[in-house]
């Protein structure tokens, strides 16, 4: 079997070892007689599954007693209602910091439910859009200077990594912006576990799975106690984040593929050495795909501003959308996918999740030379 080089922006690649672990487990799982997708979520194997991920989760995330760790289904896009359902009663407000797409779905998402109680507290959004908030271009993470947050807010979201523009904070939350005694709720979804990230300044953090954590159908939310005690009570139980802490998130079936393929991929960036060696693993695959862009910087012209790039998505353009296609076609024909950019913005896009190879990243990085000798 030859594996291709993946560089989607999710459903992502996923760790070999991870998914060679989950080959015998599929069929029995621990000597149980019967495959992981087939155990009761309340019976003793999974059981133990489930509490063994939320100790890696919290082993490897630093967390204390304050927090709960919930792992729920509907992605993080479920979450962009689910928060504003759970934090936002009838006269409640809440900010929305936007510097990408997802930023933006997360607003619409609120403001279906509370209108103008939603509102936009800063944004790096420019050109057609950025007056109404939604479809406008990213370059950049805001600035400091940029946000004002309502003291009054029940709360303030953030996204860590924009996916789409290739638009990413840094790893110090504390300098992104001044939200005040306001709490600071964070879609962290596609830079997740990719480095050691202080979650003192938050009080809701999100990820769904599909990036560095495993497959889609599933929702890691981390969420301190306090924040979870000032949640609306009226929500039907399904949608209410107390309920399922109360439940340890068994409160309905969980999605047991999925979180046992996590524990897998946590397992694996323990056994690398954890958060720490991702960070230098993911840095190092970054400078590497940069300096080719770079290198070339009159043909793959990357908007981004270099203190905002993301390490986990690059993001650029050709001199032409033929070049472009060009480009995609043949890459893939030297067995690299999933570097076509998202549908809304075009272009090129490179995911460099935790489980991309380094090596991925090197041979890519030559066959952009290559390419650019060749066609610029």
């Amino acid at each position: 079997m030859a594996r291709v080089m993946n560089f989607g922006a999710g459903p992502g690649t996923l760790p070999l070892a991870a998914l060679e672990r989950a080959q015998e487990d599929l069929l029995d799982f621990d000597g149980t007689g019967m495959g992981i997708c087939e155990h009761s979520h309340r019976g003793k194997a999974y059981s133990a599954l489930h509490a063994e991920i939320k100790a890696l989760l919290t082993s490897l995330l630093g967390l204390d007693e304050s927090w709960e760790v919930l792992l729920l289904q509907g992605g993080a896009s479920a979450q962009f209602a689910q928060i504003p359902m759970n934090f936002l009663g009838p006269e409640a407000r809440a900010d929305y910091v936007l510097t990408g797409t997802w930023g933006e779905h997360a607003l619409a998402e609120a403001r279906r439910m509370v209108g103008g109680r939603a509102r936009v507290a800063g944004t790096s959004g420019t050109g057609p859009g950025a007056v109404a908030h939604l479809g406008a271009g990213y370059t950049r993470v805001v600035r400091p200077e940029e946000v004002t947050v309502d003291p009054g807010a029940s709360y303030v979201h953030c996204t860590s990594n924009e996916t789409v523009h290739g638009v990413q904070f840094g790893h110090v939350p504390g300098r992104w912006f001044d939200a005040g005694a306001v709490p600071v709720v964070c879609d962290v979804s596609s830079d997740f576990l990719a480095a050691p990230t202080d979650l003192s300044p938050f009080s809701l953090v999100y990820a769904g799975a599909q990036k560095n954590l495993g497959p889609s159908g599933l929702v890691v939310v981390l969420v301190r106690k306090d924040f979870l005690a000032r949640a609306v009570t009226h929500l039907p139980n399904i949608f209410s984040y107390a309920v399922q802490a109360k439940n340890d998130s068994l409160y309905n079936t969980p999605a047991t593929l999925s979180v046992y393929l996590a524990r897998n991929v946590l397992s694996w960036v323990g056994d690398l050495g954890g958060l720490p060696a991702m960070e230098a693993r993911n840095h190092g695959k970054a400078t590497t795909l940069y300096a080719a862009i770079d290198r070339a910087a009159e043909f793959y012209r990357a908007p981004v501003e270099k203190t905002s790039r993301s390490v986990m998505n690059a993001v650029f353009r050709l001199p032409t959308e033929a070049l472009e296609n060009a480009f995609v076609a043949a890459a893939e024909k030297e067995g690299m996918f999933g570097l076509k950019g998202h549908r809304s913005v075009g272009g090129i896009r490179v995911s460099m999740y935790n489980a991309v190879e380094p090596a991925w990243i090197s041979a890519l990085a030559a066959f952009m030379d290559d390419f650019a000798r060749k066609a610029g």
